[in-house]
């Protein structure tokens, strides 16, 4: 099978996120790395490009360049990952699906709602792909609680719980610190810093597991460190549009946490828990049976979980690998785009423009309802009222 050609915006050398979405790219064979504009400093790019392998004349210097150099050629790629700061987000993923491109975009997907309304209207009138990467839904794990909830194992949901708290900002020292700095500072981080950060995480994958989307929320946001303008912790209660109930902790002053992403669902007939430190065990607790481990590669799992596992039982799974899970995703909705035929069922779980749309009308929400005191806020985006 012929390769699908993939491009990288952002993600440079040092880059926390780049060697991920390499890595999980490259993972099936699907998609060979063509192009990429890696760094804010042209020739900086250009070079890291070119030790990655990109011939010369496809390792750019800016995005504007890419853009610019793909859309003239024959062999463009088919696919663009934007990996760059926040608030860039939005221009870039806008020109390249108007240019007929499709695009996986970090999150967050946009710095507004408004940006977000937009894009999603131009993913579908472009009849492009717009993927936003909340990649932890790649998980083998993750995919399977999915399918049990949808098939009715645990009945009625009543109660989500999910966490996303970590400590790694928790020195008031580090108030100077840039890499840290930034994050809090409404001119570049926008109007949230923790729960835009990674509490939408923790949002995203309690409604792709549940099948439901959030109507309303009420957030008490704090600022633990005083000199923060914006929140380091966040408790955010949630009501579902199915009629679930959601409650979510995040933070980034949890000293002892290291990532802290975990994911609790209650339902009629029994619950589940899952941790992405230990994504290889997920424990199921039907009504008044025993408590389960289900491993990830054992046998009867769902086809979700089947297709997304890719090494033995027993062994690791990682993140990459489930940035791997949200490529070969993509890729079949690529192929079967091309093939003009449906895509695999199994495979239709990459997250949309339409889930980042959701949370930054979920951020903004947030960030409203922290400084009325609670107040219960409509957490949807108007185009979905």
């Amino acid at each position: 099978m012929t390769k699908l050609k993939w491009g990288m915006i952002g993600g440079g050398e040092g880059s926390q996120i780049g060697p991920a979405h390499r890595l999980g790219a490259g993972l099936d064979g699907a998609f060979e790395f063509c192009a990429g504009a890696l760094d804010h400093r042209p020739d900086a790019g250009r070079a890291y490009g070119q030790t990655l392998g990109l011939a010369a004349d496809r390792s750019y210097g800016d995005w504007q360049e890419m853009l610019a150099g793909e859309r003239a050629r024959e062999d463009r790629v088919d696919l663009v990952t934007v990996a760059t700061p926040n608030a860039t987000h939005f221009e870039i993923t806008k020109a390249f699906l108007e240019a007929g491109f499709h695009v996986l975009c970090e999150k967050p997907m946009t710095m507004t709602v408004e940006e977000g309304e937009e894009i999603v209207r131009i993913a579908k009138s472009s009849g492009r792909i717009c993927a936003v990467n909340y990649g932890y839904s790649g998980y083998s794990l993750v995919r399977h609680m999915r399918a049990m909830v949808a098939r009715g194992d645990l009945g009625a949901i009543r109660l989500v719980k999910a966490e996303f708290a970590h400590g790694h900002h928790a020195d008031a020292a580090d108030a100077d610190n840039p890499r840290v700095r930034w994050r809090y500072d409404p001119a570049q981080a926008g109007v949230s810093a923790q729960f835009a950060d990674c509490g939408i995480h923790a949002l995203h994958m309690a409604s792709f597991v549940i099948g439901q989307e959030l109507k309303s929320l009420s957030a008490d946001t704090v600022s633990c460190i005083a000199s923060r303008e914006l929140e380091d912790d966040a408790m955010v209660n949630m009501r579902f549009d199915g009629g679930a109930v959601g409650r979510l902790w995040t933070s980034s002053i949890a000293i002892g946490r290291q990532h802290g992403l975990t994911l609790q669902v209650f339902g009629e007939k029994g619950g589940l828990r899952w941790a992405q430190e230990q994504p290889n065990q997920l424990y199921w607790m039907p009504l008044g049976e025993r408590l389960l481990v289900i491993e990830r590669g054992e046998a009867g799992l769902s086809p979700e979980a089947d297709r997304t596992t890719r090494v033995t039982i027993g062994h690791a799974e990682g993140m990459p690998l489930a940035f791997a899970n949200i490529y070969s995703d993509l890729a079949e909705a690529i192929r079967a785009a091309k093939d003009g035929r449906p895509m695999d069922p199994a495979a239709d779980l990459y997250p949309r423009a339409e889930d980042g749309l959701r949370s930054m009308a979920a951020v903004f929400a947030v960030a409203e309802s922290g400084k009325a005191d609670g107040q219960w806020t409509d957490a949807r985006p108007p185009m979905f009222r």
